[in-house]
């Protein structure tokens, strides 16, 4: 059973942070502290600076060297799998779509790792928990939130991008039998023949045009993609981090004093303005649940069941066992990501259904998270 104790440490990991949420929250919603526009500014200093000073000295502290290849391979595994099976779903169901892969696997598979997890597992299965979910914070900046922004990006020019079509060669004009009684009937065996083979000819060159023209639109949109991916101050965060981890432990290099300070004044400042700024989005809302009682219950369902069963699954598949399965487990049960949300509403893809998920999920996350800790703990 759970002690007294570690139900402490875990409040006393999390109340702070549901502190600064509700206080934000109560600043727009009640007191009228904020405008639309400085709540808006706050929001553009999280998302530009705050967080990816987070996410860079957490990434700093890690070993690239002594990743566990398990519990990636179980984190990959499980995306890879319910991505697989909602594109099944989305190409043979009647009720499935693109908008519908991109929604679930977003809900499904991209905890908030960075904001939640690190505290809160933290709490629950001690600091060695923290360099595993610093593990899957890498992997999520730079390979799946690549990967969803990539979808978003196809979605968008599928229903928006110019339609290519391809003109090749003129159309053949039938011989007119009655004007052409003269002709032999061995002639006009010979013209059909050659009327049929200009025409498979001329098919034959429409569709390799089709094929160049799709494979180019498919480069634009990676490259597109690319740029995008570039300018987001998360990717840079991920990726020096990263090298930084790289050459520190390989040389055995210790960040100057200097720079560790620097990083550190704002990254002290992330996680509670993370929060501050997610309470500001829940009072600029008009309703909590703003996609509806249905949609969110199966939003939730997805998001607190199929995301960790899954995980589950994968994880004892892949010889996880004890302290490890569990860790995996809980972080598969967070609440939602916020950053999918901000691609949701800018591409217009289900921006109801995600904002649902990461205000009301965040109400709900610790107890069922405590849950999935306690029924583990049996």
């Amino acid at each position: 059973m759970i002690s007294a104790s570690a139900f402490y440490d875990i409040f006393t990991a999390m109340v702070p942070l549901y502190v600064a949420m509700f206080l934000a929250y109560g600043s727009v919603k009640w007191w009228r502290i904020f405008t639309p526009d400085q709540c808006s500014g706050i929001n553009r200093f999280v998302a530009i600076f705050a967080t990816p000073f987070l996410s860079l000295r957490i990434i700093c502290s890690i070993n690239p060297y002594k990743m566990n290849l398990r519990f990636i391979l179980a984190d990959t595994l499980q995306k890879l799998l319910i991505l697989f099976l909602l594109v099944l779903w989305g190409s043979f169901s009647s009720w499935g779509s693109l908008d519908g892969v991109i929604t679930l696997f977003s809900i499904s598979t991209l905890p908030n790792t960075l904001i939640i997890g690190i505290p809160l597992l933290s709490a629950m299965y001690g600091v060695e928990s923290n360099g595993l979910l610093i593990q899957i914070v890498v992997l999520q900046g730079l390979v799946w939130y690549t990967l969803l922004l990539f979808l978003f990006e196809l979605k968008a020019k599928m229903v928006k991008g110019p339609q290519i079509t391809v003109s090749m060669g003129s159309e053949v004009s039938p011989v007119d039998a009655q004007s052409s009684g003269d002709l032999e009937g061995g002639d006009e065996e010979m013209q059909s023949r050659e009327r049929e083979d200009e025409e498979g000819s001329s098919k034959d060159s429409k569709d390799e045009g089709e094929a160049t023209c799709s494979i180019i639109k498919m480069i634009n949109i990676f490259f597109l993609v690319l740029s995008k991916v570039i300018r987001n101050p998360n990717t840079y965060a991920s990726v020096l981090g990263l090298v930084w981890g790289l050459i520190a432990c390989r040389w055995n290099i210790k960040m100057p004093k200097i720079l560790h300070n620097s990083i550190s004044i704002l990254a002290d400042a992330g996680l509670g303005m993370a929060m501050f700024s997610l309470g500001l989005f829940m009072a600029s809302q008009n309703k909590i649940i703003a996609c509806g009682i249905r949609r969110a219950t199966v939003a939730m369902v997805v998001r607190f069941l199929l995301g960790p069963g899954v995980m589950a699954a994968c994880s004892l598949a892949l010889g996880l066992r004890g302290k490890l399965l569990h860790i995996a487990i809980v972080q598969a049960a967070l609440s939602q990501a916020i950053t999918p949300f901000i691609y949701a509403k800018e591409y217009n893809v289900h921006p109801d259904i995600i904002s649902s998920m990461v205000v009301f999920g965040m109400l709900v996350s610790l107890p069922i998270t405590l849950a999935y800790y306690a029924l583990l703990d049996i």
